[in-house]
């Protein structure tokens, strides 16, 4: 043998699993198509990197839609607090935000590669630039792996290439052709954590619009299937932000334009309480024109779209707007309606739903149960989460599983 172990992709997962390996005295080769490590981790979080969650183990497993028991000897052996001992150990202080989202204090996602690039440095991870197009087999076990004529041998071998979101980071789906050539089964991929089009055009009218403490309800007919309150955004095409990606996570993408959202923009009010607010600033200024008047209660480029949505013309005067008109515009202020066309595609997800189906996958350990000396970490698992640094606690805990016993 070459090598004790090859890890094939440089993310979060196959670097954390390069150190507790090589932690343990096993000689690492690690290999990546890409020039640089943690290309997909350096632009997370909008380049801060929201490294973790520091949640327990309750709140780890309800913000994982699917396949969350699977996870559970994985975070049992590596929990958020882990994560952050071991890079705070690193020299990255690390601070807590709202939603118990771990940054590095530095708001540099740069500095969270560069303690992960020293810490397989010292303990004597190789790298190698290479990108691995098949596998070594012999006698139903994995044995090595081979780019065009070149092979490397090992007595063990971690798939950790992520999934298929963000392809310019590396992410090309290289993982799941070579599972399937072990004769893994590949739940499709599909987006998640992903923006959402709209058939509604007057989005692109307040592109830009930043909105908070708002509450995100999403409906497949009269079933609802998603429920918060945080942050959004609206864009060119549809809608986006925090609590429409985690939304996302709730939506089959292959039937997008069958769900129905709802954006109340005052949550903390009744529909009663809205009313009497409204007839509080109406009373006012009853002859203002009705444009100027609710930009005390709503954001200035959202005026124009909720008087039409509400049947209102902008220049109708106050004292002129009847109680049905009244009510009708508060209905649209706590129910904003839209419907879903279509996800935006995978290339532009912050992870992908769908990989190697963890059936065939041992939970404690990362190995196949299908071949012998291959293994499985990180976003290449059909594993995902909700916003908020679960996913890349996903990638470290199954990256560790798999470290300590390669």
């Amino acid at each position: 043998m070459n090598t004790d172990v090859i890890i094939v992709g440089g993310g979060a997962a196959g670097c954390f699993a390069a150190i507790a390996a090589a932690r343990r005295n096993r000689s690492v080769l690690l290999l990546d198509g890409n020039d640089r490590l943690g290309h997909k981790l350096s632009i997370t979080g909008k380049g801060r990197c929201n490294v973790t969650n520091a949640c327990d183990m309750d709140t780890l497993m309800a913000n994982i839609p699917r396949n969350g028991r699977f996870l559970y000897s994985a975070f049992s052996g590596c929990m958020p607090q882990d994560v952050m001992d071991f890079f705070e150990a690193e020299g990255v202080p690390l601070k807590i935000e709202r939603g118990r989202r771990v940054f590095p204090q530095s708001d540099q996602a740069a500095d969270i590669v560069q303690a992960l690039l020293r810490a397989m440095k010292r303990a004597g991870v190789k790298r190698e630039q290479l990108r691995v197009d098949g596998l070594c087999m012999e006698n139903d076990r994995c044995i090595g792996v081979r780019s065009g004529n070149a092979e490397r041998f090992a007595e063990s071998i971690l798939l950790a290439t992520g999934g298929a979101s963000y392809p310019r980071t590396g992410s090309k789906g290289d993982g799941y052709r070579l599972a399937m050539q072990a004769g893994h089964t590949v739940i499709s991929p599909q987006p998640s954590l992903v923006p959402i089009e709209t058939v509604e055009s007057y989005p692109a009218a307040m592109s830009g619009l930043s909105l908070k403490n708002v509450t995100l309800t999403v409906r497949n007919g009269k079933k609802s299937c998603f429920c918060e309150q945080g942050e959004m955004l609206f864009t060119h095409f549809g809608v986006s932000g925090p609590l429409v990606l985690s939304a996302s996570a709730m939506m089959e993408p292959s039937d997008a334009a069958s769900y129905v959202l709802e954006i109340d923009m005052k949550p903390a009010l009744t529909a009663e309480q809205l009313d009497l607010r409204i007839q509080r600033d109406f009373a006012e200024s009853p002859n203002r024109m009705l444009g100027n008047t609710l930009q005390k209660l709503l954001p200035s480029s959202m005026v124009p779209v909720m008087l039409e949505l509400a049947a209102l013309a902008p220049d109708q005067r106050v004292n002129a707007v009847t109680r049905e008109q009244r009510q009708k515009l508060g209905a649209m202020i706590k129910a904003m309606p839209l419907h879903c066309k279509a996800m935006r595609p995978i290339a532009e997800a912050i992870v992908t739903r769908g990989g190697v189906s963890v059936k065939e996958v041992s939970p404690k350990t990362m190995e196949s149960k299908l071949v012998s000396g291959l293994y499985f970490a990180g976003e290449l698992l059909d594993v995902d989460a909700y916003t908020g640094g679960y996913n890349l606690q996903i990638a470290f805990a199954t990256g560790y599983a798999a470290g300590q016993v390669i």
